[in-house]
């Protein structure tokens, strides 16, 4: 029953993806000052700011609370594809393994631990362009990878916390200190922006 709703919300939020209009907030030097939409995203401490009257910055290691629990290293446990994750992160450094059985002790570890295990993967995605799960390659260009990151998303909205955490969101939201470059990161700032902005309105949506 629950693979069966998790697909069903997949399909409708595929289709909802399709309308949604997602713009991208501007990151701009002013004066060796980063900002955006005016705001500094960094204090006089030199910390990254949470949020502001335009934005809310996901991070985990910023003092927002919305901030941190929106993070990827958040670890929020869910159900994927027949495997428990303790995290989001969790799945992007485990399909950095080719071997299934490591990919699925990867799997189990959430957060910052997650992300530290990329160091013990003796594959290079960049190099051919593939993740792996359970064994078969997917192009990180392609749409089957679009598609389970989607997956992903909407698997892990199933847990309740973090369901009604996207639902609090009231402002747009960014990712300053996420990359750019496709061939550097398995979820750029802009594809992680996009899917997470779209699937706060799609939640909203289903509530009304």
């Amino acid at each position: 029953m629950a693979e069966n709703k998790i697909l069903a919300e997949l399909r409708q939020f595929q289709a909802f993806k399709q309308r949604f209009v997602f713009k991208p907030l501007t990151i701009e030097d002013a004066s060796g000052l980063l900002q955006c939409e005016g705001f500094a995203l960094y204090d006089a401490e030199n910390k990254l700011v949470g949020e502001c009257e335009k934005w809310i910055n996901i991070g985990i290691m910023i003092k927002s609370p919305l901030s941190r629990i929106l993070s990827n290293l958040y670890p929020y446990e869910f159900e994927f594809r027949g495997f428990q994750l303790k995290s989001i992160e969790g799945f992007f450094q485990g399909v950095k393994f080719k071997n299934p059985e490591m990919q699925k002790l990867v799997f189990s570890y959430s957060g910052y631990n997650a992300y530290c295990l990329k160091a013990a993967s003796d594959y290079r995605w960049q190099d051919e362009g593939n993740v792996y799960f359970q064994g078969e390659p997917i192009r990180r260009e392609g749409k089957e990878y679009a598609d389970i990151v989607d997956e992903l998303y909407i698997s892990a909205a199933q847990n309740p916390l973090f369901r009604q955490a996207l639902k609090n969101v009231q402002k747009p939201l960014i990712h300053s200190i996420g990359k750019t470059d496709k061939n550097e990161t398995l979820l750029t700032r802009y594809e992680y922006e996009a899917k997470i902005n779209a699937l706060v309105a799609f939640l909203k949506g289903l509530d009304h």
